[in-house]
């Protein structure tokens, strides 16, 4: 049973990140790039870590970045965070793709731009089997931890359906928490800046 005072407490989970783990934000983080935020870990090592925003769309598609993409659908970008936003990054679920970064079984990030391209142009379906990005997150060696122990994060792990699922993203980040426990679940209801309420 939780006292009132217990539901505000914001605990970390004591998960360590680890490439292909995801972070959550805690409830109250009012920032534009990271508050209510899920972020895909694609590197951690004691050098840094890496990731990309996975439910924070750009009103911008790949079909307007590049003209050459043909493609019948409008296909979303993502703001992946504030670092190198003039760089386009993907996460995709093709094993044929030479010289991607594999994330967790099945799931890769970027590769050949070609062999993207032309599956994309021969009319193969993308949802669920590619996303695009411009920029990405990235902490300096222990800045994360340091953001850890701060209770800005929690660490958990998504099944790469859910991460690919774009017409769920909007969902991702209390979807995320609400797998945490009942305490966490409870911290998605909160409204981002509690004197709103």
């Amino acid at each position: 049973m939780y006292t009132n005072t217990d539901i505000f407490k914001i605990e970390t989970n004591h998960v360590v990140p680890a490439r292909g783990k995801v972070l959550i934000s805690e409830p109250f983080l009012c920032d534009q790039t990271f508050g209510r935020s899920v972020i895909l870990l694609v590197d951690h090592t004691q050098d840094g870590t890496m990731g990309l925003v996975m439910n924070k769309p750009l009103p911008l598609f790949l079909n307007d970045l590049l003209k050459e993409f043909n493609y019948p659908e409008n296909i979303p970008i993502y703001r992946g965070g504030p670092l190198s936003t003039d760089t386009l990054f993907y996460l995709h679920t093709l094993p044929e793709v030479e010289d991607a970064l594999p994330i967790s079984k099945g799931f890769y990030l970027n590769g050949n731009f070609d062999t993207i391209k032309q599956y994309i142009m021969e009319g193969n379906p993308i949802s669920g089997k590619i996303r695009f990005f411009l920029g990405y997150a990235g902490w300096e060696s222990e800045q994360l931890s340091q953001e850890i122990r701060e209770n800005t994060w929690l660490v958990g792990k998504e099944d790469t359906p859910s991460l690919m699922n774009e017409k769920t993203s909007g969902k991702l980040w209390k979807n995320a928490l609400g797998k945490l426990g009942r305490k966490y679940e409870m911290w998605s209801r909160f409204p981002q800046i509690p004197t709103l309420n």
